[in-house]
């Protein structure tokens, strides 16, 4: 519930500060002083659009801050506007999203303004209307359906694309099996491109290599004179002074490492010798091999690697592809499963749904006849976009909902938007929100002149539908006709004033005789006599007698 409203620099009003209260809250003024700019602040504070049009001209920035209550909880909201196009958010002083900030006022107040009755003409809003009337019950079973729905379609979108696939996949199949084939029958190793070109370094130079490792051998082992014996004749040698001492000894035994490792490098040598025979024969099949492997690498642009992985995925592929039948064949069984639950639950969310349109229609009806429409019949009309030739499953259901309505004794029923006036319309909708704003627990309702386009009886009957919703709900209102100002149970007038080149707004709390006035205005403009006078005053004590 709105308590107080801060307006500072917005529009054509320089600070105004309202303290609304319980019941029904009625703002009056002239034509062009500013009703609907208090609106408009209030629709900032609560999370609409921000532009800095709003700004008051000569101002760096404009202010909105309002106190609300809200299931116990005091909640102080800031909006603040620069010129700079800066948007700040506040709650409680802390700055926060337009997002959060919408979330809690969305719980706080809902706006209604003189064009909002165009829901009720555009038929794809109805389903919303009904859906939110025993919302508790129908809101699960839509978020069932939802589910379901969205599963049904990712079936669908998988089996049409394993479909989609699989005709571009047939026309590849011949050229994804020969290249399979193709790495296959290489079959390739990693490192094996490495370990080829140092054998093809080592046959391309194997003479060279063949020689040095003889004539090392030679000198090492067989020449007069040769290193490996006088390594052998050394150790020997030092072996006989071992143990006259512990340096001696040591001695030796690094002569006897020393003769042995070289031993052992002489063996290596010999068998490196003897292994590098040159093979034309093995040259040119390494470089073959060499030069397939390069082939393969360049075709595909891709590594060793790379290539046994590739061989992996087209394996995997032709795999999919060969038993894509049953591939099809499951999914096919999955989405005729998913179907079957879904039609289910959207039968289901379509009964409840009846059901309250059921009720909402007897509900809506007597409304209807409470707003001086003595011979109105009012239907809620149900079709399933299962009928036809092609079913039609969606998020919100199979239900597609259209209000009709014969507002004249003996006319048959027509949809809203083709037997509505705007002065009915204000009626039929002040009508959906009295029953729905049972339901809701939106503590605020805001109307902005939804008494356009009525006069006379009507007026006064809208006066006192609005006075029995704001028993339950606080209402701010904003309107121009007498009627409905005489039912306020707060009432304020809204003024304009200039001072040198500048405009001034104000709004003021008026007392029971201030009510009077103002309503005596409305009622004969500029000439207030005291008919008038009395004529206002009989109007309020009429509404205060209800």
């Amino acid at each position: 519930m709105i308590r107080h409203i801060e307006i500072r620099n917005f529009a054509i009003i320089k600070e105004v500060v309202l303290d609304f209260h319980d019941g029904l809250n009625i703002i009056t003024g002239e034509t062009g002083a500013g009703k609907s700019i208090v609106v408009e602040a209030v629709s900032l504070a609560l999370g609409s659009r921000a532009d800095t049009a709003f700004i008051r001209s000569g101002e760096d920035k404009a202010t909105v801050q309002m106190i609300a209550d809200y299931k116990g909880e005091e909640y102080i909201i800031t909006r603040e506007l620069s010129s700079g196009g800066r948007n700040i958010c506040r709650i409680n002083d802390s700055i926060v999203t337009l997002a959060t900030l919408k979330e809690l006022c969305a719980k706080l107040a809902d706006i209604h303004g003189q064009y909002d009755h165009q829901s009720l003409l555009d038929p794809e809003s109805h389903i919303s209307l009904v859906d939110t009337y025993e919302k508790d019950k129908i809101l699960p079973l839509k978020e069932k359906v939802r589910t379901l729905w969205q599963e049904y379609r990712d079936i669908g979108d998988r089996l049409a694309g394993l479909r989609k696939d699989l005709a571009e996949s047939n026309h590849q199949r011949d050229f994804m099996a020969f290249e399979l084939e193709e790495i296959r029958n290489a079959a390739l190793i990693p490192g094996e491109e490495e370990e080829l070109q140092d054998r093809i370094s080592l046959l391309r130079n194997s003479e060279n290599i063949y020689s040095n490792l003889s004539g090392a051998y030679h000198a090492a082992t067989e020449s007069e004179g040769a290193l490996l014996d006088g390594l052998k004749q050394i150790s020997t040698m030092l072996a006989d002074t071992a143990p006259y001492s512990n340096a001696l000894n040591r001695l030796s035994m690094r002569a006897d490492e020393l003769y042995y490792e070289f031993e052992d490098i002489c063996t290596e040598i010999r068998r490196s010798r003897d292994e590098a025979v040159f093979s034309p024969e093995e040259l040119d099949c390494a470089i073959a091999r060499e030069e397939e492997i390069s082939r393969l690498r360049k075709k595909h642009g891709k590594t060793v690697e790379e290539l046994l992985e590739y061989a992996d995925s087209l394996e995997e592929s032709l795999s999919q592809i060969d038993n894509a039948d049953e591939m099809e064949a499951v999914l096919q069984k999955e989405l005729e499963a998913s179907r079957d639950k879904l039609y289910a639950a959207s039968i289901e969310l379509s009964n409840r749904r009846k059901q309250a349109a059921s009720m909402l229609e007897k509900l809506i009806s007597e409304e209807l006849h409470q707003l001086n429409f003595g011979d109105a019949k009012f239907l809620i009309d149900f079709k399933s976009t299962l009928d036809g030739d092609s079913e039609a499953f969606s998020p919100e259901g199979t239900d597609k909902v259209e209000f009709l309505i014969s507002t004249n004794k003996g006319e048959p029923l027509k949809p809203l938007s083709k037997i509505a006036s705007g002065g009915e319309m204000s009626r039929i909708m002040l009508a959906f929100k009295k029953i729905v704003g049972d339901y809701d627990e939106i503590p605020t309702m805001i109307f902005d002149e939804i008494d356009s386009g009525i006069s006379g009886i009507a007026a006064s009957v809208v006066g006192r539908k609005l006075q029995e919703i704001s028993s339950g709900h606080q209402i701010i209102c904003i309107t121009h006709l007498p009627q409905i100002a005489a039912c306020g149970s707060s009432n304020y007038r809204i003024s304009k004033h200039t001072e040198g080149d500048m405009t001034f707004t104000t709004v003021d709390y008026l007392s029971h005789e201030e009510k009077i006035s103002e309503i005596a205005r409305l009622l004969g403009g500029e000439n207030i006599t005291e008919t008038t006078m009395a004529s206002a005053g009989e109007l309020v004590a009429s509404s205060e007698a209800r």
